[in-house]
């Protein structure tokens, strides 16, 4: 007996829902990691520069008058200037974790979807096998059963 249609589309239907729900998962898994490292990483670094070129050029700003020592705006200077590069350093970064994260569980995605679509194409090869053994075996009753009554007969 062959496999009901029923039942192959059943397992089809499955799949595909296995697929999409897999999917759709990881899609919010990237995004909602992909917003805590925004908020955790990119944004405080990214204030921290700003905050630290505001402060440069508040203090160096000859109009204000309120750094009067050029000692005292060279170390200014440089202490803003190496928060500056650390915090470059921390949005790159942040910039690189992300794209990374978004690289590797898109792969993960496609490799689950290729697994899924083997897994489908394998079931229906085992569903043909298995229809042809049953044909086989159907076969093979209807021949004994014809050279039973004919030998008996």
């Amino acid at each position: 007996m062959a496999v009901p249609e029923e039942e192959t589309a059943l397992v089809e239907e499955s799949d595909i829902v296995v697929v999409v729900v897999v999917v759709v998962v990881v899609v919010v898994v990237v995004v909602v990691v992909v917003k805590v490292v925004e908020v955790v990483v990119i944004v405080p670094a990214a204030v921290v520069v700003v905050v630290a070129v505001v402060v440069v050029a508040v203090a160096t700003s000859p109009r204000r008058g309120l750094v009067v020592d050029a000692r005292l705006v060279d170390r200014e200077v440089t202490v803003v200037a190496v928060v500056v590069i650390v915090g470059l350093v921390v949005v790159v970064i942040g910039v690189v974790v992300v794209a990374v994260v978004v690289v590797v569980v898109g792969l993960v995605v496609v490799v689950v979807v290729l697994v899924v679509v083997v897994a489908a194409a394998v079931a229906v090869v085992v569903a043909a096998a298995v229809a042809v053994v049953v044909a086989a075996a159907v076969v093979v009753v209807v021949v004994v059963v014809v050279v039973v009554v004919v030998v008996v007969v």
